[in-house]
């Protein structure tokens, strides 16, 4: 029996999580299919970035995300 190759919505539904610098990162890196690849590296650093800061403002308010 051969396994079916796993296929991708051709329109998945975007992700948010409520959360606007997080959701602001995502729609950067949902955006890089319009960039030249050039800039795809630097979206990824500023979006590591911007995740570590989102990331260690919870953990110094003691807010978890769900």
């Amino acid at each position: 029996m051969t396994e079916e190759p796993e296929t991708v919505p051709s329109d998945p539904e975007a992700v948010r999580t409520g959360v606007s610098g997080v959701d602001e990162v995502i729609v950067a890196v949902e955006e890089l299919e319009e960039r030249p690849i050039e800039e795809h590296v630097g979206v990824f650093e500023t979006a590591h970035e911007q995740l570590r800061r989102a990331l260690d403002a919870t953990d110094d308010t003691g807010d978890h995300p769900a």
